[in-house]
C-alpha cells in the first residue's frame, strides 16, 4: 500500500504541476461576481483531473501487482478495479465540463452523478440491505429496490455535498483526506485490504493535490474534484457496510455528517426563503466563519491579504469535522452510540450557525 500510495501522490502532484503551468486559460471563465469566489486572480479549477490521473495510475498498478506479480501485498485487487474507475468517469467528466465552461446546468451534473450510481448498481452489485433499524431493515429485505434507490441517491448527492463545502483552500480536500483515512482504518480493522488500498491511494492523491492547493491556492479541485471525492467515498461507504456486517451503517453516516448536514440545512434555508436549492449563495457555514470569525489580515498586497485570510478559514472547519470523525472511528460498530452522535452534531451545527448569524460568537474563537 505504501508503494501504491507513493505512486498516487507523485502522479497527482506532477499532473497538478502541469495544470498550474499550462492550464490557467479556462480560469478566466469563472466570473469575479460569483458569490463563492474568495480569491484574487485566475486560478485553474481542474484539480479533479490530477486526482483522477493519480488514482488511475495507482489503481492500475495495484491490479497489475495482484494479477501478474503474485500479489505480494495480499491486496486482492483485480480487473474489478476498472469498474470502480468506470463509476467515477461520468461524474468526473461532468465536473470537468463545468470547470472548463461554467455553463453545465445543475440538473445535468446531478444526472451524471446519478449515472455513476446506476453504473455501480449494474457492475458492482451494490445495494443497501440494512440501516441499523430492525423495522426498516425488514422493508429493505422485502423490497430490494429501496436499497438500490438509496445507492443512487447517495452516489448522486454526496458529490454535490462536497462541492458545497469546497469554498476555501484546503477545506474540501482535507475533509476528503480525513474521511478516506477513517474509512481505510475501519476497512483494515475488518480485514478488507482491497477496499483499504483503494481508499489509501485516494488519500495519497488528495495529498498530492493539497501540495498545490494549501496554503498557496495555486490550484482548485473544482466540481470535478468534489465529484470524484463524493462518488469514491459514497461507493466505499456502501461497499464497506455491504461486505462487512460488523460495521454499522451509521458509521459512514456520522463520518460524513458535516457535508451531508451542510447540504440538507442549506436546502432548507433556501426553500424557507423561497429560493431554489440549486441557486448558489454566500451563506454557508464556512462562508460565515470567513466573514464573522476569521480576523482580518493587514498586508499591502490585496491578493496576499485575501489569500492569508482564506487560509485561516479552513482549520476551523477541520476541527469541526473531527467532532464527527473521532466518535465514528471509536464506535464504528455501535449503532445506538453513532445515532446519538449524529443527533448531537446536528444540534451543534444549528446552534453554532445561529450564534454566528446573531453575532454571539465567543471572543476566544476570534483569536
Amino acid at each position: 500500500m505504501i508503494w501504491l500510495s507513493l505512486v498516487s501522490f507523485l502522479a497527482t502532484a506532477l499532473c497538478a504541476a502541469c495544470i498550474v503551468r499550462w492550464g490557467r486559460g479556462h480560469a478566466a471563465n469563472y466570473s469575479a461576481a460569483m458569490p463563492q469566489r474568495f480569491h484574487m486572480g485566475d486560478v485553474p479549477r481542474l484539480g479533479g483531473a490530477a486526482l483522477l490521473a493519480g488514482m488511475a495510475a495507482s489503481w492500475a498498478l495495484g491490479a497489475l501487482q495482484s494479477l501478474l506479480w503474485g500479489d505480494p501485498g495480499s491486496l486482492r485487487l483485480g480487473n474489478w478495479v476498472g469498474w470502480w474507475m468506470a463509476c467515477l468517469i461520468p461524474a468526473a467528466l461532468g465536473g470537468m465540463a463545468e470547470d472548463m465552461t461554467q455553463r453545465l446546468p445543475v440538473r445535468f451534473r446531478l444526472m451524471l452523478t446519478a449515472l455513476s450510481g446506476g453504473i455501480a448498481l449494474m457492475v458492482l452489485n451494490m445495494n443497501v440491505s440494512r440501516l441499523g433499524l430492525p423495522w426498516l431493515d425488514a422493508y429493505l429485505v422485502e423490497m430490494p429496490w429501496l436499497g438500490m434507490c438509496i445507492v443512487v441517491l447517495a452516489v448522486a448527492g454526496l458529490p454535490h455535498a462536497f462541492n458545497i463545502i469546497d469554498g476555501y483552500n484546503g477545506l474540501a480536500g482535507m475533509v476528503a483526506l480525513i474521511v478516506c483515512l477513517a474509512l481505510a482504518h475501519v476497512s483494515l480493522q475488518v480485514g478488507d485490504r482491497a477496499l483499504a488500498s483503494l481508499l489509501i491511494c485516494t488519500a495519497a492523491a488528495t495529498m498530492g493535490f493539497l501540495v498545490w492547493n494549501y496554503p498557496r491556492g495555486m490550484l482548485f479541485a473544482g466540481d470535478s474534484g468534489a465529484y470524484i471525492w463524493g462518488v469514491m467515498i459514497a461507493l466505499s461507504s456502501i461497499a464497506l457496510v455491504q461486505r462487512n456486517h460488523e460495521v454499522s451503517p451509521w458509521f459512514p453516516m456520522l463520518l460524513l455528517m458535516y457535508p451531508v448536514w451542510e447540504t440538507l440545512f442549506s436546502s432548507y434555508r433556501k426553500l424557507a426563503r423561497g429560493v431554489s436549492p440549486g441557486v448558489a449563495d454566500a451563506l454557508h457555514f464556512h462562508q460565515l466563519i470567513y466573514r464573522r470569525i476569521v480576523r482580518g489580515v493587514f498586508h499591502d498586497d490585496e491578493s496576499r491579504r485575501v489569500l492569508m485570510r482564506n487560509n485561516r478559514t479552513s482549520p476551523y472547519l477541520w476541527g469541526f469535522t473531527m467532532l464527527t470523525v473521532v466518535p465514528a472511528v471509536l464506535f464504528w460498530s455501535n449503532t445506538p452510540v453513532l445515532m446519538v452522535f449524529c443527533g448531537l452534531f446536528g444540534l451543534t451545527y444549528v446552534t453554532a450557525y445561529l450564534a454566528i448569524v446573531r453575532f454571539k460568537v465567543p471572543l476566544w474563537l476570534k483569536h
